[in-house]
């Protein structure tokens, strides 16, 4: 019996495979719709501006829930909010019907999707602080986060087959089925974390201590309410640290949205080359930030745990090296005229990029794990700020070059659209190399 009892698999396992899955979830249902909408526009002849706003859309929505999305979490509790956003956005998907031609419908659509989908990360963030030890940390966010570019790869790879022997609309149904299952399992099987796992939890940053105020147990009086749900605000705002993540999550976020909603249109329309005829190699890309996003969450718990460097040195040593290299890799996306080249390119760029998440992604339970989901929130809605303007910033500028006669194969329309995000990846790594910090801020 006591054998039993030590091989059970701890709980916090269950819990971060469950987020896992909850990103690869979401993640297909954002590279489907951008697959689905290409085909759907292109079909019809709807200009690259006008896609660039549908596509860009569902970030306005997703940038209005990040901060609320964290407040939620801290005093409702992620669990509760992670199954309620994820509910709304698959029924969403569910009941919306694909007409490119209907811009007003498409809008507000995926502005709900956006809504209902900023609620997830800061929740999960506030989940992981609460089950996840700090040496665990770096791994299980990375194991998380990496759901994102499974999802993303799998997206990739079966996706353009659904659309072409079922129509769009099969890819919404599939995806708010996946959303529901899901939502099944985390109702039957997610809990809060009753007791800690470890003994020395609180003197850690994790465990019951960091779950939400209970209102009728924790806080008796007037006065306790005030000192148990105030928010450090103005630390958080001025604090150069949590400037570091913001600046790098931008950048992150502004490569990998660009590169997700306008990769399949440059290959459609730089390289002249269908998604359909490229079979498994346009999934590559995202299953690379898979295998990479992992193996930085485990060298850097290795480099931890050993104590071959401190935890501020492993972040600020993985965030910035694996920048530098995405940045030179972007600007070499346009040089290279031919599909395999483009599929290397991109595959280094966003598999440096998602190494480099042990470094400023984690970062947020480092400084703040007490109010991780909110400074998740503040970072992701910058983040999603570079959703908005990035593939919208793209959109105009492809409409420009086509205004002015260019021809959409050649070069020069499409350097500026990588070259951006690569002097972003190379401003932001020295941004987190000078500011950040890996001791606790926040109480």
């Amino acid at each position: 019996m006591e054998l039993l009892k030590k091989m059970r698999f701890p709980k916090r396992y269950s819990i971060i495979l469950l987020t896992f899955i909850c990103t690869s979830v979401c993640y297909l249902e954002r590279i489907g719709f951008s697959i689905v909408y290409t085909a759907a526009a292109d079909s019809i002849g709807v200009n690259q501006s006008s896609k660039g706003l549908i596509l860009s859309v569902f970030y306005y929505g997703y940038v209005m829930s990040q901060v609320h999305g964290g407040l939620a979490a801290q005093y409702v509790g992620g669990r509760r909010v992670l199954l309620f956003s994820f509910l709304l956005w698959s029924l969403t998907c569910a009941f919306a019907p694909l007409d490119a031609g209907k811009v007003n419908m498409m809008v507000v659509a995926r502005f709900l999707v956006g809504v209902a989908q900023g609620f997830i990360f800061p929740s999960i963030h506030t989940i992981l602080a609460q089950w996840v030890p700090p040496h665990e940390r770096s791994r299980s966010v990375s194991l998380t986060t990496s759901g994102m570019y499974l999802g993303a790869a799998g997206g990739m790879l079966v996706l353009p087959s659904l659309v072409k022997y079922k129509g769009p609309q099969s890819v919404f149904m599939v995806e708010s089925s996946l959303g529901i299952m899901w939502s099944f399992l985390w109702f039957r099987f997610s809990s809060d974390p009753v007791r800690s796992e470890h003994p020395k939890a609180a003197a850690a940053g994790f465990g019951e201590h960091n779950l939400p105020v209970s209102r009728e147990k924790k806080i008796p009086s007037a006065g306790n309410l005030r000192r148990f749900t105030k928010i450090p605000w103005k630390k958080i705002i001025f604090s150069l640290p949590i400037w570091a993540i913001v600046v790098n999550n931008f950048t992150f976020q502004y490569a990998l949205y660009v590169l997700k909603n306008w990769l399949p249109t440059y290959f459609e329309l730089g390289l002249q080359l269908s998604l359909q005829d490229m079979g498994s190699s346009k999934m590559i890309p995202y299953f690379n930030m898979f295998i990479f996003s992992n193996t930085g969450g485990i060298l850097a718990d290795h480099l931890i745990t050993r104590r071959l460097l401190s935890v501020t040195k492993t972040r600020k040593l993985l965030n910035t090296i694996d920048f530098v290299i995405a940045a030179l890799a972007l600007m070499a996306i346009p040089l290279f005229r031919n599909p395999s080249w483009t599929i290397i390119c991109s595959s280094i760029s966003l598999g440096f990029l998602a190494l480099g998440r042990a470094g400023f992604a984690v970062n947020h339970m480092d400084v703040a794990p007490r109010y991780a989901g909110i400074a998740m929130g503040v970072s992701n809605t910058a983040g999603t700020l570079a959703g908005i303007v990035g593939v919208g910033l793209t959109g105009r500028i492809l409409e420009a070059a086509k205004s002015a006669d260019m021809d959409l194969t050649s070069i020069e329309c499409w350097k500026n659209v990588f070259l951006i995000p690569a002097y972003l990846c190379i401003f932001s790594s020295f941004f987190f190399l000078l500011f950040a910090t890996c001791e606790k801020i926040f109480e």
